[in-house]
C-alpha cells in the first residue's frame, strides 16, 4: 500500500480471521490484509460524499 493508506481497525479479514490486519487504498479503492495478502474491491455509492 503507498502512504494514503488508512489502517481500518476493529476489522477482521475473512479469509485468514486476523483482526485489525486491514488497510484500505482510497485512491486505488482497494483493501488489503497484511497479514495473508488478500485484497478486495470496494466500489463507493453513488451520489454519496463524505461530510
Amino acid at each position: 500500500m503507498n502512504g494514503v493508506a488508512h489502517f481500518l481497525d476493529g476489522l477482521r479479514c475473512s479469509v485468514c480471521g486476523a483482526l485489525n490486519v486491514l488497510w484500505l487504498d482510497p485512491i486505488r479503492g482497494l483493501v488489503e490484509c497484511h497479514e495473508c495478502g488478500q485484497t478486495a474491491l470496494t466500489i463507493p455509492e453513488p451520489g454519496r460524499e463524505d461530510s
